[in-house]
């Protein structure tokens, strides 16, 4: 009799994103080609472990969705640590502990953003084992260089903006575009310089709208005919309005200059994924198996200096990783002129 296989469970949580399903596949086909594992589908993120709603994953089921958009195991945001209405905080913690021993499992892989690798990272303080696999479009997550889901809603964004070029030009106005980032101006900054926006706002740099305003007052009085403004949606502002809202009609009721906003929203986080997030998410999803098989538990697959590698999950969990101050595609937009909204030039 040969020994038993390894079985091991996968599950996707939070914000959908492109390439999630690239990176189940990347995992499962791994897992069961080369290491001749079981594997176990966990449905709709920490809530499937919470309800014990499973499939099993075969090579048949993965295949044909490299290309799909989405997660073929659903998504949540339950965050099992957090309890509600006076719930015990420990219940649905043991209650995953008690789900993954009943079923069978040996490992866990928890595909997510920040609140996922956090969760993930407090079940492996339970005795779980955990590996944790980045996804975020907005390539926030601290440890790894990117994320898959960044280059899909840059390709989307940059879209976007290079539409809003001919229109802009068309009708001699300031076109403001908000794009998703509620902590990290990553898409904001580089579908800004990607798509040649004349002004990028983002939350890691403060802004002063009077630098704004003097901007795209420059531009018009040298005769240029329109401008575009790209802003993270993450921007501090003191109104309720959204961010690309904000900035519009602060535009237009200080310069005079016709404005008009573009609330990119939820379309950056759809459709199938570009190339590069499809080779991204299938290197961290084997990366993530041959993780398991090493019994290297308690990390996250990470990119450093280019290489896939794994960083500690204890490590990952409650940070974020921001623009900073000396980010160099920032210096090289400063020197084309384009304005961040502070006095740097």
């Amino acid at each position: 009799m040969g020994s038993r296989k390894m079985r091991i469970g996968i599950l996707s949580a939070g914000g959908d994103c492109p390439g999630i399903n690239a990176a189940i596949r990347g995992v499962g086909k791994t897992a069961i080609v080369e290491y001749d594992m079981d594997v176990v589908g966990i449905v709709n993120g920490f809530s499937g472990l919470v309800e014990k709603e499973t499939i099993d994953l075969n090579e048949q089921l993965l295949s044909g969705i490299l290309t799909l958009g989405g997660t073929i195991l659903g998504t949540s945001r339950l965050k099992p640590f957090k309890a509600v209405d006076g719930e015990d905080p420990q219940h649905k913690p043991d209650l995953i502990k008690k789900n993954y021993e009943e079923l069978g499992l040996e490992a866990l892989v928890c595909i997510g953003g920040n609140g996922t690798q956090k969760t993930a990272s407090l079940l492996a303080r339970e005795g779980l084992n955990i590996i944790g696999v980045p996804k975020t479009i907005d390539n926030d997550i601290w440890g790894t260089e990117v994320t898959f889901g960044f280059d899909t809603a840059v390709h989307i964004a940059t879209e976007a903006i290079d539409r809003l070029h001919t229109t802009a030009n068309s009708h001699k106005r300031v076109m403001v575009i908000e794009v998703m980032g509620h902590h990290a101006g990553w898409i904001a900054l580089y579908s800004g310089i990607a798509g040649g926006g004349d002004v990028i706002l983002v939350p890691e740099i403060p802004y002063n709208l009077d630098h704004v305003y003097e901007c795209l007052m420059e531009r018009s009085r040298k005769k240029k005919p329109y401008s575009i403004v790209v802003v993270g949606e993450g921007i501090e502002k003191p109104s309720k309005k959204s961010a690309g809202a904000y900035i519009a009609k602060q535009i237009r009721k200080n310069t005079g200059l016709e404005t008009r906003e573009t609330i990119l929203g939820y379309i950056q986080r759809g459709g199938s994924p570009t190339a590069t997030d499809r080779i991204l998410a299938t290197r961290f999803g084997a990366y993530a198996a041959r993780l398991i098989h090493e019994k290297q538990f308690g990390t996250m697959v990470a990119m450093r200096n280019g290489v896939i590698s794994s960083v500690p999950l204890d490590e990952v969990g409650g940070k974020v990783r921001l623009i900073e101050a000396d980010n160099k595609l920032v210096e090289k937009g400063r020197y084309m002129g384009v304005c961040f909204g502070d006095c740097r030039k």
